[in-house]
């Protein structure tokens, strides 16, 4: 089992959450376990089903094949990642936005509806929902290159509910910093990282 890989896919499905909860902390706004915990548990939703559904596909090829076309599939997300970054960035600099689901993660302070400073549980499903929504292809390339759906969801959560509420305790700190700014693009980084492993190991 490569626990290298599994642990790099939680961590790069989560650079995301690490910049929601820095955002929130360099407000002054609060992120509670419970609605942390709702987003931790939309991603593993999303994660084990796209998971399972690249290791179902899997069987059906093989495993050389599969062991290359998840990592290439993987190391073309992070690619997708990087690219939509800097689209995303020239989007903010001319003041445009793509849609909701982009807009709320370039402004995650919209999730906070009602405004008392404080992410409900209510208004913490919307946004674990935009989340989710990067472990889902993420997770397919590696079901296909054979990672333990289980194993690779838990380290999706875990790293979910860490890097949240590591944001929003440093968020002021962090957020002044490389970290903070260009976690989008370290996430496609990681990702290409975790797709050349599996293709070479």
């Amino acid at each position: 089992m490569h626990w290298l890989s599994i642990l790099g896919i939680g961590l790069a499905a989560n650079l995301d959450n690490l910049g929601i909860g820095v955002s929130f902390g360099a407000r002054s706004k609060k992120i509670p376990f419970s609605s942390n915990l709702i987003i931790a548990v939309i991603s593993m939703i999303a994660a084990y089903i796209s998971i399972t559904l690249g290791s179902i596909i899997a069987q059906y090829i093989p495993s050389d094949l599969a062991n290359w076309g998840g990592g290439i599939m993987i190391i073309m997300i992070g690619l997708w990642s990087i690219i939509s970054d800097l689209k995303n960035r020239s989007e903010r600099h001319n003041n445009t936005s793509s849609n909701e689901i982009t807009d709320l993660l370039q402004h995650p302070d919209k999730a906070d509806r009602d405004g008392n400073n404080i992410l409900s549980r209510k208004e913490s499903i919307t946004l674990g929902i935009a989340l989710a929504l990067n472990c889902l292809a993420g997770g397919f390339g590696a079901g296909v290159t054979g990672l333990s759906p289980l194993a690779t969801t838990v380290s999706i959560g875990v790293c979910s509910l860490i890097s949240i509420d590591l944001g929003v305790r440093v968020g002021e700190q962090i957020a002044k910093t490389w970290i903070g700014k260009w976690s989008n693009r370290l996430g496609g980084i990681l990702l290409v990282c975790i797709g050349l492993y599996e293709i070479l190991v």
